[in-house]
This record gives structure tokens, C-alpha cells and sequence, in this order.
């Protein structure tokens, strides 16, 4: 599956153009969500220096990620060009999902029930 993940408020608290404090579930639900074989697509408005801020936060922190702002080479090549749109199957953004607050093990249990019954959240 592949996931687009917002930043500012969804991964960490929104403190734009500054990088906030990580939120409580992000780092443990983004590192178990690729370890069991998901994509993950950084997805956010950021530009220029905030944007290189945002990245270089994941990767101290070992947030794993395949793709900023941009589809996956395997969509690339599956429809022939790269869509403005960033292709996913699911987005997670604090505007969308979490109305002002993101809880990430809710977040896990309701994408993934299935292999929550396998295994109990970290």
C-alpha cells in the first residue's frame, strides 16, 4: 500500500516554517507501517529550505520514507507519466483525518485492523 504522509501537524506539531516536536505515534507507526512493506510518500507544501528541514528531521529521527512530493516510479511507470496528483492509497493529514489532532494509533487500527489482530501496537 502506499501512504502519503503530510508533515506540519501530522508528523510533528505545526510550527511552520520552524520544524516542530515530533507527535506521540508518528515515528513507532510510520517505522512499523514500512517495515511491513508499505510505501511512504512525505506529502507537504513545503518548498526550499523548510522542505530540506522536513527531510533532514526523518532522517535523524529514522522516519522512513520512498518519495517527497512526488509518485512512487512505480506509478510513474504504471500511467505512463508522473501525475501532477501524488498517487496513494491512503493520505494522512492533520486537515483531513485527525480535524486538528492526530492520534497515530487510531490511525494504525483504522487502516490496518487486519494485521492489528496479528500483532498489538508498539
Amino acid at each position: 500500500m502506499t501512504i502519503a504522509v503530510d508533515f506540519d501537524g501530522t508528523i510533528v506539531e505545526d510550527k511552520y516554517p520552524q520544524t516542530g516536536t515530533l507527535l506521540n505515534g508518528a515515528k513507532a507507526t510510520l517505522q512499523r507501517l514500512h517495515a511491513e512493506g508499505h510505501q511512504i510518500i512525505l506529502w507537504t507544501c513545503r518548498t526550499g529550505r523548510p522542505l530540506t528541514d522536513a527531510v533532514n528531521f526523518l532522517l535523524a529521527e529514522q522516519i522512513p520514507f520512498d518519495s517527497v512530493n512526488d509518485c512512487l516510479q512505480k506509478h510513474i511507470d504504471e500511467y505512463g507519466c508522473n501525475t501532477r496528483k501524488v498517487t496513494a492509497d491512503v493520505y494522512i493529514d492533520d486537515r483531513n483525518y485527525g480535524c486538528g489532532g492526530i492520534d497515530w494509533e487510531k490511525i494504525y487500527f483504522d487502516f490496518f485492523k487486519e494485521r492489528i489482530r496479528q500483532q498489538p501496537f508498539p
